[in-house]
C-alpha cells in the first residue's frame, strides 16, 4: 500500500511531470487543509508538500540568471532541505529529523544541483547531490521519481541535465553496464514506431512495452538529449531544421528498439517542430475524460530543448505563444513555479523579461524575501549617476562662470582655451 509521503510524490508526478496543466495550481495555491504553509525564505505562497524544492531551484536558477542576488535565507532554505545521503525530498517540513530515503526526489534532487551550480559556492552540497543520483540510478540507466521505483523519461533527463551542470559525463555514469544515456534511450520513439510518433519520448513503457508519446516527457527529455541543463545559455545556431530519424524500409529498422545517441537530440527536435506547428506553437495535453487544454509546461520545455539544440528559429513560435498567453499560466505572476520557468525561457530565447507576459523578475522576487541584490537596483544606480554628475557639473560650471568674469580682463585668449577643456570634458 502507498504511503501519504508516496501519495503525494506520485500526485506531484501527475501534475508537475505528467503533463498536467492543474500543476502548478496545485503548487501554488493554498491547500484546504494548509497543511503545510509556506515557511520563510521559500518562493511562492501555497502548500510547499509536493513542490518545495523544486519552486524554490526554479525560482533561483532563474533568478540567478537575472543577476539577482537573493536573500542568504531563499539559499539556506535549499540547502537545508538537503538529506545527510546526499539527495533532496520534495520539501522537508522538519529538518532536524533524518530523511527517510524512500521519499527522497531525483527530481528535486537534480533541480536543486543545477540551482546551487548556477548560483556558485556549493560544491560539497553538489557533490553530494551527484553522489545520491548515481547512488539511485537503476540497473537499466534510468532514474524513477523516487528511489526502488521503474524508471521514467521526465525524472531521467532531469538526472542528466544535473549530470551536465555539476560537469559530470552522462555517458560515465552507469549502474549494471547501462549508462545514462542508455536509460534515456528506452523512453525515446525510434523507427519501430509511426513515422509522426518518431524521436518523441514517453513517460513510461506501457506494460507490453508499447511507446506512447508524453508531452511533457518529450520537452523534458529534450533538453536532455540535446546536452542541456538549466539555465539555457546556448547561443549556438543551425540555420537547417532538425533532422528527422531517418528510417529505411525493412525489418532491421522496424526492429530497432533504441534511437542512437548521436540522432537523439536532432530527432526529437525534429518531432517537436512538428507538434508546435500543427498544434498553434504550443503543444496540448490531452487526458481520459477532459477536452485538450494547452500544455504551458511542456511548451516552455520544448523551447527549452530547441534553443539548446541550436534551432532557436524553430522555438521561436512557441516562445512568442509563451510570452502572450503565459500570464494565464504564471496566475499573473502570484505561481513561482510557472513564474520562474517562463522567466527562463524568456532568457534562453534572449527576450526581454520585463516585458514577456508582465515583469517576470519583479513578479518573481516579489513571491519570496527580498533579494540582497537585483541587476534593476544597479541600473538604478548607474542611471542615477549622471544626475550625480551633472549636478557637480553644475557647481564646477558656477565657479567656473564666476572665474571667467574675473579673468575678463587678463583677455579673451584664456577664456577661450578655458572653454575648449571645458567643452573637451563633457
Amino acid at each position: 500500500m502507498l504511503t501519504a509521503a508516496r501519495l503525494g510524490a506520485a500526485a506531484l508526478s501527475a501534475t508537475l511531470l505528467a503533463g498536467a496543466a492543474a500543476g502548478p495550481a496545485l503548487a501554488d495555491s493554498p491547500s484546504p487543509s494548509a497543511a503545510a504553509p509556506a515557511p520563510a525564505g521559500l518562493y511562492g505562497k501555497g502548500d510547499p508538500t509536493y513542490d518545495g524544492v523544486w519552486r524554490q531551484s526554479l525560482a533561483l536558477t532563474a533568478l540567478a540568471g537575472a543577476k539577482v542576488t537573493p536573500a542568504d535565507s531563499a539559499v539556506s532554505w535549499l540547502t537545508g532541505q538537503q538529506c545527510a545521503d546526499g539527495g533532496w525530498p520534495s520539501f522537508r517540513a522538519d529538518t532536524a529529523a533524518a530523511c527517510d530515503a524512500a521519499t527522497e526526489d531525483s527530481n528535486a534532487t537534480a533541480v536543486a544541483i543545477q540551482a546551487l551550480v548556477a548560483l556558485g559556492g556549493h560544491q560539497d552540497a553538489v557533490d553530494k547531490g551527484v553522489q545520491w543520483l548515481k547512488a539511485n540510478q537503476n540497473a537499466d540507466g534510468s532514474w524513477a521519481y523516487n528511489p526502488g521505483s521503474p524508471g521514467d523519461a521526465n525524472s531521467t533527463g532531469l538526472a542528466v541535465n544535473a549530470l551536465f551542470a555539476a560537469k559530470t559525463d552522462p555517458a560515465g555514469v552507469a549502474k549494471a553496464g547501462k549508462n545514462a544515456f542508455d536509460g534515456l534511450a528506452l523512453f525515446q520513439l525510434g523507427c519501430a514506431s509511426p513515422a509522426d510518433q518518431r524521436g518523441s519520448f514517453t513517460y513510461q513503457p506501457k506494460p507490453d512495452g508499447a511507446l506512447d508519446p508524453n508531452a511533457l516527457a518529450t520537452g523534458q527529455a529534450a533538453l536532455a538529449a540535446v546536452g542541456g541543463k538549466l539555465p539555457v545559455t546556448n547561443t549556438n545556431r543551425t540555420d537547417a531544421a532538425p533532422k528527422a530519424l531517418a528510417c529505411a524500409d525493412g525489418a532491421a529498422d522496424a526492429a530497432a528498439k533504441t534511437v542512437a545517441r548521436t540522432d537523439s537530440g536532432e530527432a526529437v527536435g525534429a518531432y517537436l517542430t512538428a507538434q508546435l506547428a500543427a498544434g498553434g506553437q504550443h503543444l496540448t495535453l490531452t487526458t481520459p475524460g477532459a477536452a485538450p487544454t494547452p500544455d504551458y509546461t511542456a511548451t516552455a520545455w520544448a523551447a527549452l530543448g530547441l534553443i539548446q539544440g541550436g534551432h532557436p528559429q524553430q522555438a521561436a513560435g512557441a516562445v512568442d505563444w509563451l510570452a502572450k498567453e503565459g500570464s494565464a499560466w504564471t496566475k499573473g505572476g502570484t505561481d513561482a513555479s510557472a513564474t520562474a520557468t517562463l522567466l527562463l525561457v524568456a532568457q534562453a530565447a534572449q527576450r526581454e523579461p520585463a516585458s514577456f507576459g508582465g515583469d517576470l523578475v519583479a513578479q518573481l522576487t516579489a513571491l519570496g524575501p527580498a533579494p540582497k541584490a537585483t541587476a534593476a537596483a544597479s541600473s538604478a544606480t548607474s542611471a542615477s549617476a549622471p544626475a550625480k554628475d551633472e549636478k557637480k557639473d553644475g557647481g564646477i560650471g558656477q565657479w567656473w562662470l564666476i572665474g571667467v568674469g574675473l579673468l575678463i580682463g587678463i583677455g579673451g585668449g584664456l577664456i577661450l582655451s578655458l572653454q575648449r577643456k571645458r567643452g573637451a570634458r563633457l
